[in-house]
């Protein structure tokens, strides 16, 4: 009888925290941070490389203004060409660094831009 009763408890707590996982209650942490960011919460750097940006340049390293592949697809899904990275300064650093701004759309009118300070591992969206 007693194990009859704890298969029932154990039955029990197992589809309440299903049905909680369900509702979302378990399977949702902490709200996600704002993934956007203004231009005056970038580094001095990079608050000037999206200067440089809507300028049209001139910018500093080799590679700024090229495609960038977004083969991870952490930003959103456009065609080939559409996203342009740009390198953002960093003090010491004897490259290029990890930080970038990666625009999408024309390149001196961009629709979107976002920063990365770990090299594309994630994102934030500039909003001006």
């Amino acid at each position: 009888m007693a194990r009859s009763l704890s298969s029932k408890l154990v039955l029990t707590g197992f589809l309440l925290v299903l049905a909680m996982m369900s509702n979302g209650v378990l399977a949702r942490g902490p709200a996600p941070a704002d993934p956007s960011m203004s231009v005056a919460e970038l580094p001095s750097q990079g608050a000037e490389t999206y200067r440089r940006i809507l300028k049209g340049g001139p910018f500093p390293y080799e590679k700024d203004g090229t495609v960038f592949g977004n083969r991870e697809r952490r930003l959103p899904v456009h065609k080939r060409g559409y996203y342009r990275e740009y390198t953002v300064a960093t003090p010491g650093a004897r490259n290029r660094g990890t930080r970038r701004i990666v625009c999408g759309g024309p390149p001196t009118t961009p629709e979107t831009c976002y920063y990365s300070d770990d090299h594309y591992e994630s994102f934030r969206r500039i909003v001006p």
